[in-house]
């Protein structure tokens, strides 16, 4: 089948173009934190999407489903997101007619929101202290309420958050390592990236580890993150399919955003920040592949710095500059 093209619906049917430009992001070496022969840091690159964030893979993948089931024929789409999903949806639903309507923590970057009013989504504002799990509540009362108007995709159970990353970015980098990689490390938020990758890798190669990244406590400035021990657990996550989990805080996500801006270049969002300050500990412990082989360690860098540009005061704490 051509790329961004597939049968939605019971007709034959195309898909808006925008869409086939979802996944093929680059895989971006580090040389901050890789050192010959004891390891290499790949990054790929997820703000490379459409939308600008991993997301647009599930995000095309929920939608797809609602459009085969018949689900949103007369009703929009609904769901809760820390940012990223939602601008997603805006996207990927105003290429294909479909109406977005996201509940999203009112303390989200006013890019993200900024981008929902751009793409025509309706944006309903949840209080900041409960974060994405304030989000899910009021969606689930939204669908709840008007089930005429509204299709709950609810992407921290729809098992196709997890399957877009099965079909698309597992199959990415186990092409792009040609077979090396030997660590994935990604922060779990729905944990559909995490989960799904991991669980093709895993296929190819049983003992691949895989790294969950989490923030270190329920208190954080690291969007789109859990601390699962405090939040609400979202069914797609399969503990069984994690080897390890690391916990990183704000401030050493920080450090990592201003080292790969000013060493490699690379303006990354705080999630990413994170992912890489995971996987550089992971190195510095001198950890080895599971065969004794030198590591080849893939992080997943969910988005872009541009989304956060209001916040690059955040970037300023650095007394050295």
């Amino acid at each position: 089948m051509a790329v961004g093209v597939s049968a939605i619906s019971t007709e034959a049917t195309h898909e808006p173009a925008v869409w086939g430009l979802v996944g093929n992001t680059p895989l971006v070496p580090l040389v901050s934190g890789s050192v010959p022969g004891e390891g290499r840091l790949l990054l790929k690159a997820e703000w490379a999407n459409p939308s600008g964030s991993v997301k647009d893979r599930a995000a095309r993948e929920i939608l797809r489903a609602g459009l085969r089931s018949g689900a949103l024929r007369g009703r929009r789409l609904l769901d809760a997101s820390s940012g990223n999903t939602a601008v997603g949806y805006a996207l990927l639903g105003a290429a294909a007619g479909i109406g977005v309507t996201v509940c999203v923590p009112s303390n989200a970057s006013p890019e993200r929101r900024g981008l929902l009013a751009a793409y025509g989504a309706e944006l309903v504002e949840t209080d900041p202290l409960e974060g994405s799990d304030g989000a899910i509540r009021r969606a689930r009362e939204l669908a709840e309420r008007w089930p005429e108007r509204y299709w709950y995709a609810d992407q921290y159970s729809h098992a196709a958050n997890p399957r877009a990353h099965y079909l698309t970015t597992g199959p990415e980098i186990w092409q792009a390592t040609s077979g090396a990689v030997t660590h994935l490390v990604a922060g779990v938020g729905t944990s559909g990236t995490l989960i799904g990758t991991g669980r093709y890798l895993k296929e190819r190669r049983r003992d691949i580890y895989t790294i969950a990244v989490e923030p270190d406590g329920p208190f954080h400035g690291l969007e789109g993150l859990k601390h699962m021990e405090t939040a609400i657990v979202p069914p797609v996550y399969d503990a069984a399919l994690i080897d390890a989990t690391v916990h990183v805080s704000t401030e050493d996500a920080e450090v990592r955003v201003r080292e790969l801006a000013r060493e490699e270049g690379l303006y990354a969002g705080w999630s990413t920040g994170a992912a890489v300050s995971a996987a550089r500990r992971l190195l510095a412990s001198g950890a080895r592949g599971p065969r004794g082989e030198e590591p080849v360690v893939v992080v997943i860098g969910p988005d872009g710095g541009q989304r956060y540009l209001s916040e690059v005061g955040r970037l300023l704490r650095d007394p050295a500059h």
